[in-house]
């Protein structure tokens, strides 16, 4: 069961902002969606991460806002949603993502997806065949940061045990919260963004850095975080996997790649847009290109999402 509220006139980047309430195991989530704009329906997704917000694709959905009605979210467990307690996991975001467009939109839309949303984005269809009739996937991955690591055959048993430590180490209220704020300071924040997310260091301003810093330090934020990082919601878990499952969807796909993007990164990224039929472009930037290099980013996508024969 869900329902929508409209709980004030203007939201991050001047749309109308509501709430869906959305029901998880008996527990009611609240997720704040911002729409803005006329047209065509576009579901605007931002990429997943320890500082996630509808925010970072604020600048880009105003632009794209001239041609489309843009709906943005917070993702539960992020921004301005619900950040519950939970053992968030890939079935809550499939199921929510299911469920909400199922409920908000009564036509087929247009997604736009950054970072690790590209897996829900991609499973969609396959629930849902006549509910999505074109995708952009901006800077995609379908890995956590940590699995990211442990990607690498020389320190693979390691990041395991890591992963491990810290998926039992979040429950516990003490020691889950204090390694969680090592992991949201201001400094952290910074040197993470600099090192693959921005590639121009002077965008990474003091209020910048506290806005960012500001949005973790909600109560229970670390859950969602700590599930993103350790990979506890990758819905994919294998390159092969990926590329089969991009294969089997009969929906046009544009990816819009970083050229800075991170090494590991962009060897799957590559791979995707070696696809037969995948449209793709390498622009400036790496994963955080969406909000970096919003107006390149618009310029590029917009030719194949207006191309809608």
């Amino acid at each position: 069961m869900s329902t929508n509220l409209s709980i004030k006139s203007t939201g991050a980047y001047g749309g109308e902002v509501k709430e869906f309430v959305w029901n998880w195991e008996n527990q009611p989530l609240r997720v704040v969606y911002e729409t803005i704009g006329e047209g065509s329906p576009l579901l605007l997704l931002p990429a997943f991460s320890s500082v996630s917000t509808r925010g970072e694709v604020g600048e880009l959905a105003k632009l794209l806002a001239d041609h489309f009605q843009v709906t943005a979210l917070d993702w539960p467990g992020f921004g301005e949603s619900s950040r519950l307690g939970l053992d968030y996991n890939p079935f809550i975001y499939e199921q929510f993502l299911a469920n909400f467009v199922k409920s908000v939109f009564n036509t087929p839309i247009i997604i736009v997806a950054a970072g690790h949303a590209t897996g829900y984005v991609l499973k969609l269809p396959v629930k849902q065949p006549d509910a999505v009739v074109r995708i952009v996937l901006l800077a995609p991955t379908w890995r956590g940061p940590l699995p990211t690591m442990g990607a690498n055959a020389n320190i693979a048993a390691m990041v395991r045990g890591l992963v491990r430590f810290l998926r039992i180490a979040v429950r516990t209220p003490l020691i889950g919260q204090a390694l969680y704020k090592l992991n949201t300071t201001p400094s952290f924040l910074r040197w993470m963004y600099s090192r693959h997310v921005f590639t121009d260091t002077a965008k990474l301003t003091p209020d910048f850095i506290a806005e960012k810093w500001q949005s973790t330090q909600q109560p229970n934020a670390r859950f969602a975080s700590a599930a993103f990082v350790t990979g506890n919601i990758d819905t994919i878990h294998s390159q092969s996997e990926f590329l089969s499952l991009v294969q089997s969807l009969s929906i046009p796909i544009m990816a819009v790649i970083g050229a800075s993007s991170p090494p590991k990164s962009r060897q799957e990224m590559d791979a995707l847009a070696a696809l037969p039929g995948i449209t793709s472009v390498v622009v400036p930037g790496s994963l955080g290109l969406h909000e970096e290099y919003p107006a390149v980013v618009f310029e590029a996508i917009l030719p194949f999402l207006t191309n809608l024969c």
